[in-house]
């Protein structure tokens, strides 16, 4: 496992657990990790035209427009060819058919292709709405706090002592956008890369933290 590349994929509901597991195998292994919505809310701290119209799209539980979000992780692909890399962790990405499609071209590309491993944490639709109701932001550090097991009891991050805040997308309504895009757009992704001969391992993300991260780990040895 030391001595061999990975390049992770992780797929899942908003609130499955993907953002938490990807920082698990970062601490564990190294790994980059590489959210697409980190690089998308960084992206929208820039008050040009783009970066306003991004706020007001991914507030509403939209998505933004592939050619952008492709051109962002080309970027960062870009970057991490640079490294002697071990690994890293791709949170949030493909959304679609097309972007998957791109990415499979752009891992030919950069000579990885070889390195891949997809995972699907599934979790219900109403365990998605649910989490996503309730999960916590901290407001000085950004660390995403969920509301299950432990985290529960948490009235400030246990990192950084910050106080809370709901995320700006957070809301019943752009919930409810969100879970209907992964659904018309991203599901049809699992069976597309069934279809292209790559293995996608599902997980069970309706279990505790530290029982998904170990099944994670089972698949990686």
């Amino acid at each position: 496992m030391h001595n061999k590349k990975r390049i992770i994929i992780i797929l899942g509901r908003a609130g499955s657990g993907k953002g938490t597991q990807s920082k698990l195998l970062e601490e564990k292994f190294g790994f980059k990790y590489m959210g697409s919505g980190n690089i998308l809310r960084a992206r929208f701290k820039k008050k040009d035209f783009t970066g306003k119209k991004l706020d007001k799209v991914l507030s509403g539980g939209g998505l933004a427009p592939t050619a952008m979000i492709f051109k962002l992780w080309v970027d960062e692909l870009e970057k991490i060819k640079q490294d002697d890399f071990t690994g890293f962790i791709i949170d949030g990405s493909p959304r679609k058919i097309f972007e998957a499609q791109l990415m499979d071209q752009a891992f030919e590309w950069y000579e990885w292709d070889k390195y891949l491993k997809i995972f699907h944490i599934d979790i219900s639709r109403k365990e998605s709405f649910s989490r996503l109701t309730t999960r916590k932001l901290c407001g000085k550090c950004g660390r995403i706090i969920p509301y299950i097991g432990e985290f529960k009891k948490l009235e400030k991050c246990d990192k950084c002592g910050g106080k809370f805040k709901v995320r700006h997308d957070d809301h019943p309504d752009g919930i409810k956008t969100r879970l209907d895009l992964f659904e018309k757009e991203t599901m049809p992704i699992i069976e597309y890369y069934k279809k292209t001969g790559k293995k996608v391992i599902d997980i069970n993300g309706e279990q505790s933290i530290e029982k998904v991260f170990a099944d994670i780990l089972k698949h990686l040895k």
